[in-house]
Parts: C-alpha cells; structure tokens; sequence
C-alpha cells in the first residue's frame, strides 16, 4: 500500500526533539486490536513491535480489557501506592500460584516504580546494600535503561552520552560469543577477579540479559549462562538478571532464564507483566536479601492497581495451563524457518539471523540496509524497529497471540522487504 504522510504539525512544533518511534513510522495511530495498528487515515499495521515487547498478549487483548473494565466500573482502587489492595492481593497470589511455586523460586516481590528501569535501579541498590560493595559488572552491548544507574550498566555508547555526567561503578565484560569462540568464557572476568593487581574492586553483583534486545538480540548460550551462576557463587556476587523485555514468555518459559536450569538472586520484571501496556515492574529476589528498610525505595506509582487487574488476567489465562509456552515455541520455529529460507535466498552473503521463541534478529553486514528493511517494511504495512549498536538488526517482536498466519502474513512482507532493498 501507498503511505502518505500526514500533517504531524503539532507534534513537530510543540512535541522534543527527543521524540523516536514516531519518525520512522509517520503516521497517527488511532485505534488497535490483537496484532493490528489502524491510523487516521485508515491503513492497517501488522504489528511485529509490541510495544517494544510490552504486549507480548497483542493490544486490548478483549479478555484483559474486560477485567480492567469491570474494575473501573466497580469504583476499584486506582492509586494505591503500596497500600493493601484487593487487587494487589488477587495478583500476589495468582503470581505465586501460577509461576513462582510450579518453578520452585521462592522469590520476594517488591513493586517498585512501574518502569523497567526503576526495577533495575532497585536492584543495583539492593545487591549494593546487601554485599556492602559499590562495583556492578555488566556485559558488552547490554541495556538495562536510561536513568543513571541502569545507563552506568548499559553499554551503548549513544545512550550513556546522554547522562551528561560520568557514569561511574559499573564495569563491562565480554558477553557470549563476544570474541567469536576464540577466547575461553570468562576467562579476563575471572583473572581481573583473583588478580590483586587488576584493579577491579570487587563487584556486588553481575547483571545480565539472557537475550540482548536492543544490544542485537545477542542469545546466550544455557552453558554460559551456568558458567556465569557458577563463577557468581565462588566470588560471592550476586547474579542479576534483567528479564525485562524477555521475561513473561517472550523465549517460550515464563522466565527467559528457565532453559539454563539457573536461579537468579535477583530478578527484574517489567513491560508485559501488566499484560496490556500498563505502567508496572517488578523485582523479585531471594527471601534472605530482603534487608530493605521500609519506605527505603519507593515511588509515587508503584501500586498501579489496573495493572494489577490486567495482569492477574494475563497470568490465569495465559499461563494455568502451560500452553502459552508450547505455541510460541511453535511460532518460534515458523519464524525461524521464514528467515532461514530468506537467508538461503541471499545465499548466505550479507545477511544472518538468530533468536529464540518469539524475539528475532536478522543483521546486514551492510549496517545502513536494516533501517531500509524496516522503512520498507512500514510502507508495505508491517511496524520493525532496528536494534544493535549500529541499528544493524531488524527485530522482530510480535505478540505472543500472534496467529499463525498473521505470523506468515508478516514474515512474507519482511522477505519482501528485504528483497527489495538488495
């Protein structure tokens, strides 16, 4: 289809510069359904963005938006800060019942501020005041947010330029595969470790993604990923991982970490745990490192009760019966077969991809062709966001109730899009 773009007068005079998103999709979006995006002007998105992973169960999911409504409706407790709440109750339980003691983590859950990167900031503090230590290691590529102790984590250079001051008391190492299997894993983290003479103060904890989003959609392996519990267990650091945008099914497990068979010390949460696009994070962690003072981080919204609502609805729809995982395994491997045969069709020159369940990655040697991909991709009425430290990935980040064909409907766009940009 033809995209015209519309008059964006008031977003451009009035709205920062700061804005994103919006430029490499020139339209105004007003209405959305499931996998679809509609604008004013009447085209109709296939979405394989998912707010940036935070409708993993597509948007106005009509069971979800039933619950919120009826919650609404009834007068429900709308800001509730940490109060006692009868949907916070139905959550905390329905979480415990349907996630946390079917997997045998017998997590604590703090509700920090509703932003994924508050959830990180929690956890640094805490793993800080726990171990009594300043320094976190972090990974090579990693993103963990944007405000200053998550940015001191994140290893884009472009967004740790924007705190404006020196980001001080992280330390990057060399994530899976960062030296292309030629160096043994961990093998400069742990002589830094038992080296006096390193320099490196003794960390509090590590912080990891099991899948890297925006740093390219890096996949650890399970065995690294064991390696790294193993190594955080003889230093005695605590090992952090940020399931933020992979966690709530997003790789197949509730838990992106479940494949490796490890147990985080501590766990952030965030974007769809509200399962409809709503404000909430969480952090989760081992009983025996809940030290916090009360009142000692907290947040103005942190008792987002809606979010509650939505996503105790998410959990016992989507999760009570083990389905979920099984088809987006199996949505999974449709993507991947879709890539392969693009790939193939290339013949294997300039273009590669990897993944895992529901978030993929193809990247172009070309680094400039990945935006390309993706502006021809939205002229053909499918929504991709590059990722990457050069914006060299095409992600793909479709819903989780993404149907089969829609799945192929939006793979066949991609395949032409790519094609169409060689």
């Amino acid at each position: 289809m033809t995209i015209t773009p519309p008059a964006l007068s008031v977003f451009q005079t009035l709205e920062s510069e700061v804005r994103s998103y919006c430029r490499g999709w020139p339209a105004v979006f007003d209405r959305a359904q499931g996998s679809y995006l509609h604008d004013e002007d009447g085209h109709t998105y296939l979405d394989f963005f998912a707010g940036a992973g935070s409708l993993n169960y597509g948007h106005n999911n009509p069971v979800l938006k039933r619950a919120l409504i009826d919650y609404i409706e009834r007068d429900g407790i709308t800001h509730g800060l940490d109060m006692a709440t009868a949907a916070k109750r139905n959550f905390l339980e329905s979480f415990e019942n349907i996630v946390l003691r079917p997997r045998d983590l017998p997590y604590k859950v703090m509700f920090p501020g509703p932003t994924g990167t508050n959830a990180v900031e929690a956890a640094l503090k805490l793993a800080r005041k726990v171990k009594g230590r300043e320094s976190i290691v972090s990974f090579t590529n990693a993103f963990h947010g944007m405000s200053l102790g998550s940015l001191a984590v994140t290893g884009n250079a472009f967004k740790r330029a924007g705190a404006g001051i020196p980001l001080v008391h992280g330390t990057p190492m060399p994530f899976d595969n960062y030296f292309d299997g030629q160096v043994p894993d961990f093998l400069w983290f742990e002589r830094l470790l038992e080296d006096q003479g390193s320099g490196l103060n003794k960390p509090a904890a590590v912080i990891v993604e099991t899948v890297q989003g925006e740093g390219g959609i890096n996949v650890a392996r399970p065995e690294w990923l064991r390696a790294l519990k193993e190594l955080c267990e003889r230093q005695d650091m605590l090992l952090i991982v940020d399931d933020i945008q992979m966690g709530c099914g997003r790789t197949g497990a509730f838990f992106s970490f479940e494949e490796a068979g490890i147990t985080p010390d501590i766990v952030t949460l965030s974007k769809s745990i509200s399962g409809y696009g709503l404000p909430m994070s969480l952090c989760l962690f081992r009983p025996e490192l809940d030290i916090w003072e009360p009142g000692e981080h907290n947040g103005t919204f942190r008792g987002n009760n809606p979010a509650f609502v939505t996503a105790a609805a998410a959990l016992n729809t989507y999760w009570a019966d083990g389905q979920m995982e099984k088809q987006t395994l199996a949505r999974g491997e449709q993507v991947e077969r879709a890539l392969l045969s693009i790939v193939d069709e290339f013949g294997g020159e300039g273009v590669s991809f990897r993944g895992r369940g529901l978030v993929w990655g193809m990247e172009f040697e070309d680094k400039a062709r990945a935006g390309k991909v993706c502006a021809r991709a939205f002229e053909l009425g499918l929504l991709l966001e590059t990722s990457g430290p050069e914006s060299e990935v095409v992600k793909l980040l479709p819903a989780l109730t993404v149907s089969a064909d829609e799945l192929d409907e939006g793979l066949r766009i991609l395949a032409r899009s790519v094609r169409e940009t060689a």
